[in-house]
């Protein structure tokens, strides 16, 4: 499914256990890719950068600063 950037964007808290819905909505967008993230497949996120990831390994290269 195709979602635009203001299409039920949420907006969210992240922590080290889970995150914190800020603003309700059915995705976040990846930090790297941009891609929508719906939030029932949201799995990486950074609670230092505050940033979500669409996967370990585009988490795994922000991490390391590779992205």
């Amino acid at each position: 499914m195709l979602m635009s950037s203001g299409e039920n964007a949420a907006t969210l808290i992240y922590g080290p256990n889970g995150f914190r819905v800020i603003r309700p909505g059915r995705f976040v967008p990846c930090a790297v890719s941009g891609a929508p993230i719906p939030l029932e497949e949201l799995r990486y996120w950074s609670v230092d950068r505050q940033e979500a990831y669409a996967s370990a390994e585009i988490s795994t290269r922000r991490a390391l600063g590779q992205a």
